[in-house]
Order: C-alpha cells, then structure tokens, then sequence
C-alpha cells in the first residue's frame, strides 16, 4: 500500500467511527504545564541553559528540553478516553517563536511534538479504538486583518504571503513527524486561517496525498463574532470550500456561553462539527473554576440534542474534564451532517465576509 493509499485508509477509517460515535479531543496543554510550576531553567533544559532572553513560557519549547513531561500529558489524556491528541505546537511557527529569538527552531519544534504524540497514540491504540494525531497550526503572533497600532488602522505588521510560507513549513514538519489531522485552531482572523489553508493545500499538492482537516475558530464575546468580525455562519462559509473533515468553535468561552454559536454552526455545517469550550470563564486570579462533573453535564446535553461530533476542552480542562466527557457520550448518536441546500438560506452577502 503507497503512503496516499495509507492515508485514504486512515481518513476513512475516521469517517467510519464519525458515523457511529461521538469521538474525544483532549483537553488543554497549557493547564497541564501549568500544574509543574516550571521555572527558566526548566525550561531551557542543557540545550538553552545559555539562551540570550529568558524563554519561560514558551511552552512549545519544552517538545525539546523536556519531551517526558509532554509524552505524559498525551499519555494522561489518551488514558482518559481521548480519541485524538492534539500537537503541543500552537506557537510553533517562525511568526511566533520570534518573541524568543527562536524561529529557526520551529521547524525542529513542529516535528518533535508531532513525533511525541504519535509515540503516545501508538502506546494506546487497539484495533477496535484507534487513537489519532492532530498536528496544530496556531493563529500567530500576528495578524492580517487587524492592526496593531490604534492610530494607524492601515497598518499591519505581517503579510499574507509571509504568514503563507511560515505555515508551509510548520505543516510539512507537522506532518513528517506523524500527524493523522491537521488542526487550526482559535482562529481569531480568518485571513491568517486563510494563508493557513492556503499552506496546507500547497503542502498536499506537493506531498502528493492528503490529511483530513479540522477548522475551529474563536467567538470572542458576547457580540457572538470573531475578533475580525464574523458571525459563526460567516466564518463556516468563508473556510468551508477547502473540504474540512470538522469545522468547530474553541476558547475563550465557557460551554453555556458557547452553546448558542454551537447551535447555529451544527445548523449549516456540511460537514463534522467540532467543540473544546474553556472550562468557563477566568476567575480574578486567571483560574478555571467549571470543574469536570459541570462541564460534563454541558458536552451532555449537546451530544444529546445532536450538535457535535467532536468534543474536548480549551483552556482550564484537565484529563479529569476528558473522561467525564467521555462518560456522558458514549453510547449517543453523533450529529448528521447538513446537506448542501444549505447554502440556499444564506441571505446578503454573509458567506463571503472573510
């Protein structure tokens, strides 16, 4: 079997499982860090202990100066039932490792949290529950839409076509170093989950074979748009011609406040439809206060009221957040897509805000 042949296998395999069952993304790896309370020389490790500025908080880094901890927090979750894992790679691209000097280690970064995963996935996975990996392609430092200067709307300090190339290279170490999926999440500015897009598809082109994609954009408030101002049909119509396997909704809100946009994109999506909420919103010390059983009643009820396919936490969820979720979908019957007549009820020129 060629290696497209291999990948056309996996994709239908996942389809296959979609269609009978509610399946788990894991929760954040953010949170789990967090818990270690690392400090600078942790997370330098011998490789940095020299490094010019201090790079505490590049949580990405630690795929290379402390791979046990990650391969763990992969571990922990696929013990509580995750069905995918996601990459500890969201600030893994040359845009973003700028702010520690560190943009010719993204390459290197992309495929060792790739690599590590699908260590963890091949530890767990059985014939009858495979496990798979979702290379993550993070929003950026950056962004296209918006400017970062008040007094100068016009400005932006980053281009589509460099945006572009950065993600081309992250996306091929991504999958190079073993990721089934490639996710990009917490879209804030569709424009940058453009170029994203844009780099996956040129990457396919030139590997000669495809992953299935999942899309998962970011409702900031309760205006119930993106920050570059899209509702959440407009943001599904503005990403949904590159054939995603999942378009979803994740962070910063909590499942109740998030229910809503989870309504209306399970209305109109074609496709699978994925969510991982925060687990509520910050308290005033920065904590997540929605502890596992609350959350669980939440994911519940949208699994019962047929709205998701994919479900798992953001930001405060811990391996705790993923096995009561995985408790309360078993056995419930996954969304049905929506047909393409869909597109027939957009009014005005909704689907092509971008």
């Amino acid at each position: 079997m060629t290696l497209a042949e291999q990948k056309q296998s996996l994709i239908q395999r996942l389809r296959d499982r979609l269609s009978k069952d509610i399946l788990l993304l894991d929760g954040a790896m953010g949170t789990m860090i967090q818990k270690h309370k690392l400090e600078e020389d942790d997370y330098r490790g011998e490789q940095f202990k020299d490094w010019h500025i201090p790079v505490k908080g590049n949580n990405d880094l630690l795929v290379l100066t402390n791979p046990g901890l990650i391969q763990d927090i992969h571990e922990q979750y696929l013990e509580a039932g995750a069905d995918i894992v996601e990459t500890n790679s969201f600030n893994a691209t040359e845009t973003s490792l700028a702010d520690y000097g560190m943009e010719s280690l993204a390459k290197d970064i992309n495929f060792e949290a790739a690599k590590l995963a699908k260590q963890a996935c091949e530890k767990f996975a059985t014939s009858e529950k495979p496990r798979y990996v979702a290379g993550v392609l993070g929003p950026t430092a950056k962004t296209c839409s918006i400017s970062p200067d008040v007094n100068d709307p016009g400005f932006r300090n980053i281009d589509f076509d460099t945006l572009v190339a950065d993600y081309k290279q992250s996306a091929h170490a991504l999958i190079a170093g073993g990721s089934d999926l490639i996710l990009v999440e917490t879209i804030f500015d569709t424009l940058n989950a453009k170029a994203a897009l844009y780099a996956i598809e040129e990457v396919f082109e030139e590997l000669g074979y495809e992953l299935p994609i999942i899309i998962s954009g970011t409702i900031t408030d309760a205006s119930g748009r993106t920050l570059s101002g899209q509702t959440t049909e407009a943001f599904y119509n503005s990403v949904s011609h590159v054939n995603p396997l999942f378009v979803g909704l994740n962070c910063a809100l909590g499942p109740d406040q998030l229910r809503q946009y989870v309504d209306t994109l399970s209305s109109v999506a074609e496709c699978f439809v994925s969510v991982h909420p925060n687990a509520g919103l910050p308290n005033e010390f920065g904590e997540y206060d929605l502890d596992a059983e609350e959350m669980a009643e939440h994911i519940e009820e949208w699994a019962k009221s047929g709205l998701v396919n994919l479900v798992g936490g953001c930001c405060g969820t811990t391996p705790e957040h993923i096995s009561a979720m995985s408790k309360v979908v078993h056995g419930v019957s996954p969304r049905l897509p929506q047909p393409e007549s869909h597109l027939m009820r957009l009014s005005g020129l909704e689907a092509f805000n971008i």
